[in-house]
């Protein structure tokens, strides 16, 4: 069998290195700043919306989300028909360092695809998203309390 998903966690750790190092003068760390960007992206969506985009359990997204509105990148709102629903939305410190965020991710994607054609490029979202999908359904599964049969 190859070895897909070593390579696939060894590109996203480097690449997750490199951004906690280079944002870390912006008080953003540990991941913090795929928070900020998905809020910027989706204002007013809920944390557990936020936690199923990003993939991770509600406690590491509610330690993000706590960090995030202490340095000021966000604030909670509570919704109007449900006053138990608080919904994320950037301050306006989180959507001046949106733009700066998104020229990294570009950055990274140029440099990540250089070489590849347009076309190769496609094929490898594509693929991803296809590979995505399947491992969404345990991530689902595992998620509710179960163990998966291997």
């Amino acid at each position: 069998m190859v070895e897909i998903l070593r390579e696939i966690g060894m590109i996203a750790r480097a690449l997750d290195s490199i951004s906690n190092i280079e944002f870390k003068d912006l008080d953003l760390t540990r991941g913090q700043y795929l928070y900020l960007v998905r809020i910027c992206e989706n204002p007013g969506i809920i944390q557990e919306k936020l936690a199923e985009m990003i993939k991770v359990d509600r406690t590491t997204t509610a330690r993000a989300i706590k960090k995030l509105e202490m340095n000021g990148f966000i604030e909670k709102k509570e919704d109007e028909q449900n006053k138990k629903i608080k919904k994320l939305y950037p301050t306006e410190k989180g959507m001046e360092v949106y733009p700066l965020i998104k020229r990294e991710n570009d950055y990274s994607n140029r440099v990540a695809l250089q070489g590849f054609s347009e076309a190769e490029a496609k094929t490898i979202l594509d693929l991803l998203i296809r590979v995505r999908k399947n491992v969404e359904v345990d991530w689902e599964y595992v998620k509710k309390g179960n163990k998966r049969d291997y």
